[in-house]
């Protein structure tokens, strides 16, 4: 998500990942190691959205201000 967003602070990337998988949009995977590694992924009902998600960024792309 950092890659898409840009410049995000750590706390508000972790409040929205929270959020995200709270409900029920993506998974958080937590391996035991030194350092910490999580993983998130996009769970069957965050993957339902991304049909909608690309329709709003094409149209966005076509009604943006030129």
């Amino acid at each position: 998500m950092r890659r898409y967003l840009g410049r995000i602070s750590d706390k508000t990337l972790s409040v929205n990942l929270k959020e995200l998988e709270r409900d029920g949009l993506i998974a958080r995977a937590e391996y035991p190691q030194i350092p910490p590694k999580v993983e998130y992924s996009l769970t069957e009902l965050g993957a339902s959205l991304m049909e909608v998600l690309d329709q709003m960024c094409t149209w966005g792309e076509v009604h943006r201000p030129r």
